[in-house]
C-alpha cells in the first residue's frame, strides 16, 4: 500500500487564525483508519492546539514538509509558503473571481499545484459537504443576544472569544432575560442556520410560525424562522415555486419588510444571490413603524440585503450603530440607532470547537475519497487547478480572471 505523507501547515494569514483543520486526536483517528498515513505537522505558536499537545500523541512536529504529498490548511495559504507540485486543501476564496486573491491562484498554477478548495467541495447532489458555517451561526447567535443586551442595558455576556471554549459560552447564556414579546426572527436554514437554531434552543424562547409572529403579542420571548417563501413572492402573483426562486431569484420580490415592525432582533443566517432582491431597504428602515433594534448578521454581505449591515466588524469590536435616517454609522446605544453585529470570521471565536467540528466533517466527508475511492467526483469537481498547472475542467470559467482580464 502506497505510503501517504499529509502536512498540517501553519496558518500565516494576518490577522492569525488559530484554527486547524485537524486535532491531535484527528491526527491519530486519521491514521488508524488509513494505516498507509502519517500526519506531519508544522509548529505553530498561534495554534488554539499547541504544538506539544500533537507531540504528545506521536505526531511528528516538522518546519519542512517538503517531503509530504498533501498539504492541508483552514485559510488561504501565503504565496511565498507554497511547496510546487503539491495537493493543497484549504479555502481559497478565487471561485467568486475575488480580486485581492487573483495572485494566489496565479501562484497555484505556477507552481503546479493541485489546489482542492473546501469551499467549492459537493457530494452527488451537489450539496456542500464541509464548512465553519455551524460554528459561524453559533458564535453569531450568541454574539447576536451579547448585542441585545448592551443595546437595551438588560444584562452582559462575556464575549465569545474570551470563553474557554463551547460550554463556557454555554454557561454565560443562563444571564440572559428578555422582556416578555420580545420578537426575534431568522432567515436561513443551511449550516448556518441551524447552528444559530442550537443557541435559540438553550435559551427560553418559544418557537412561532411566521403568520403567530406577524399577529400576535405574547406574554414571553419568541422567534420565527422563516422559510424564503416567508419572505420574497412571485412578481407575476403565482404559487412560490422555491426551485425557480434557487434558480431565478430575480422573478421574486421582497416581502420581509412586513417583519421590521415586528421584530427587535433579526438574524440572517441565509444564502442570498446577487440577483435576488435586497431582503429589505434603506427606504424601508425610515419608516415610522420600524421596532427593529439589533441585528446580528452571520451572513454578512455588504452593502448588500441588509442595508444596515455597512461594513463588517472584527472580534476585538464586534458592534457599531447604523442612523436609518442618515443612512451611516453612529454609536450603536444611541436611541435612533440599530445596532449592528456583522463579524465576519465568527468561528474563530471558539477556534476548539469549530476545529474539532470541521475536522470530522474532513474525516467523514473528504478524506474517503481523498484516499480511497472518489466514485462521485467529489475531488475532480472541487480542484480548481491541476497538478499541470492548468484550471481543472470545472473551473475553466476562472481563465478571465487569471489573466486580469475580469
Amino acid at each position: 500500500m502506497e505510503k501517504i505523507n499529509i502536512g498540517v501547515v501553519r496558518e500565516g494569514k494576518v490577522p492569525p487564525d488559530k484554527r486547524v483543520p485537524l486535532t491531535p486526536e484527528q491526527c491519530i483517528k486519521l491514521q488508524t483508519i488509513y494505516p498507509n498515513v502519517k500526519v506531519v505537522v508544522q509548529p505553530s505558536p498561534i495554534r488554539a492546539f499547541k504544538d506539544h499537545e500533537y507531540s504528545d500523541l506521536g505526531i511528528e512536529l516538522n518546519e519542512d514538509l517538503t517531503g509530504c504529498d498533501i498539504l492541508i490548511g483552514v485559510k488561504e495559504v501565503n504565496i511565498e509558503d507554497l511547496i510546487p507540485n503539491k495537493k493543497y486543501l484549504f479555502f481559497s476564496h478565487t471561485f467568486k473571481k475575488q480580486p485581492y486573491n487573483r495572485e494566489l491562484l496565479r501562484a497555484i498554477l505556477d507552481k503546479q499545484i493541485q489546489l482542492i478548495d473546501y469551499e467549492v467541495l459537493k457530494n452527488k447532489s451537489n450539496r456542500r459537504i464541509i464548512g465553519f458555517g455551524r460554528y459561524a451561526g453559533i458564535v453569531g447567535c450568541y454574539n447576536g443576544f451579547l448585542t441585545y443586551g448592551l443595546k437595551h442595558n438588560l444584562y452582559t455576556l462575556k464575549p465569545a472569544n474570551e470563553c474557554v471554549n463551547r460550554k463556557e459560552v454555554e454557561e454565560e447564556l443562563k444571564k440572559v432575560v428578555l422582556p416578555k414579546n420580545t420578537k426575534i426572527v431568522l432567515t436561513g436554514f443551511g449550516r448556518v442556520g441551524h447552528g444559530a437554531r442550537e443557541i435559540m434552543a438553550l435559551l427560553p424562547i418559544k418557537e412561532v410560525s411566521p403568520e403567530e409572529f406577524l399577529s400576535g403579542d405574547f406574554d414571553e420571548p419568541v422567534f420565527a424562522h422563516l422559510e424564503v417563501e416567508d419572505y420574497y413572492a412571485a412578481k407575476d402573483g403565482s404559487p412560490f415555486n422555491k426551485s425557480v426562486f434557487y434558480k431565478e431569484p430575480e422573478l421574486f420580490n421582497a416581502t420581509f419588510n412586513r417583519y421590521l415592525s415586528k421584530s427587535d432582533m433579526y438574524i440572517p443566517c441565509h444564502y442570498w444571490s446577487a440577483k435576488a432582491d435586497f431582503i429589505f431597504t434603506r427606504e424601508d428602515l425610515k419608516a415610522d413603524d420600524v421596532r427593529l433594534s439589533v441585528v446580528a448578521d452571520i451572513s454578512c454581505d455588504i452593502d448588500g440585503p441588509v442595508p444596515c449591515t455597512i461594513r463588517s466588524s472584527k472580534i476585538a469590536d464586534p458592534i457599531y450603530g447604523y442612523d436609518p435616517i442618515e443612512e451611516e454609522e453612529t454609536d450603536f446605544r444611541a436611541d435612533n440607532a440599530i445596532a449592528v453585529m456583522a463579524v465576519d470570521n465568527l468561528p474563530c471565536e471558539l477556534p476548539l470547537d469549530a476545529s474539532d467540528d470541521f475536522g470530522s466533517e474532513l474525516i467523514k466527508e473528504v478524506f474517503p475519497a481523498l484516499l480511497k475511492d472518489d466514485k462521485d467526483a467529489i475531488i475532480a469537481r472541487g480542484s480548481q487547478t491541476t497538478l499541470n498547472g492548468e484550471l481543472s475542467s470545472f473551473f475553466g470559467y476562472l481563465d478571465a480572471y487569471v489573466a486580469g482580464k475580469e
